[in-house]
């Protein structure tokens, strides 16, 4: 199921049987074009819908006439999904526009439904909607924040499933009143032992974690970040730390929850996660 699709990529989806979402008439009739120029029928989309987000989709009362009348006049697509996203599943304060939601889900989506014969598939839950409103599961579920180990109501860790770490390239001993990084923003109190780490936020540290804002974990030991992080580097304070060039450092993971940087960051779990660029390296693993 392809978000967002970009109408370039259209005979790409078509080759790799990739299905999808479609939100609005532009990008329906331009579906459609596609898949009549390539010959193709019955290829599977899924409809969005906006029942009160409002960033993407159909309007479920004042375009499903005219959605089902065009879905219904050609043979190039059909619907495989009809979906919405709850805006607010993750505080209990937004029950009530939840449920105005899911009830404009529900009108719109039967109305496309009981315009054709094969089943249409349902979906609206994201990982708050799946804890929170269990009763509208209905045939999907589209768990996101949930496949990192991350409650999206709370914000507590359900399980720990990724890790960032990388190792210390050298160590300085520093002395009180000398600076450390960029723009001498790193004031060293008293004599220190600093050690720099080839992560920067080019990589996705974030530079507001700089400045003692935050640390990460040496040999299971916090280590703060001191001056402001680099590009490419960032400087921490191992003073009393038993620690020497080459071992490993935890940036998040089982010992430093994500969450510690998130909060450090007034933010949501997520943007620290999907902010780790490309050029850090992937390792997988598999029970």
């Amino acid at each position: 199921m392809i978000m967002n699709p970009e109408m370039t990529a259209f005979k790409t989806m078509f080759d790799y049987d990739l299905e999808p979402e479609v939100y609005s008439f532009r990008l329906l009739e331009a579906l459609i074009r596609a898949a009549e120029k390539e010959g193709i029928t019955d290829y599977p989309v899924h409809v969005k819908l906006d029942t009160g987000m409002h960033r993407l989709g159909f309007d479920p009362t004042a375009d499903m006439k005219r959605l089902i009348d065009r879905l219904k006049h050609q043979n190039a697509i059909i619907p495989r999904s009809v979906f919405s996203h709850f805006v607010g599943s993750d505080s209990d304060a937004f029950d009530d526009f939840s449920a105005r939601q899911f009830a404009l889900f529900e009108a719109g989506s039967k109305q496309l439904q009981a315009a054709f014969s094969h089943k249409i598939l349902r979906h609206m839950d994201n990982s708050a909607g799946i804890e929170h409103f269990p009763e509208r599961q209905m045939d999907m579920c589209r768990l996101g924040l949930g496949l990192y180990g991350v409650d999206p109501r709370t914000n507590a860790m359900l399980q720990n499933v990724s890790t960032l770490k990388t190792t210390i390239l050298q160590m300085h001993s520093v002395k009180a009143g000398e600076t450390v990084g960029y723009s001498r923003k790193g004031v060293i109190e008293h004599d220190s032992l600093i050690a720099a780490i080839p992560i920067g936020y080019a990589d996705g540290l974030d530079r507001r974690l700089g400045n003692r804002r935050c640390y990460c974990l040496v040999n299971g030991k916090k280590a703060p970040y001191v001056g402001n992080i680099c590009m490419d580097v960032a400087m921490i304070d191992v003073t009393g730390i038993d620690c020497r060039e080459g071992d490993s450092v935890e940036i998040f993971g089982d010992h430093l929850p994500v969450t510690v940087l998130s909060d450090v960051l007034e933010t949501i779990p997520y943007e620290v996660l999907t902010g780790v660029s490309t050029r850090v390296k992937r390792v997988y693993f598999q029970d």
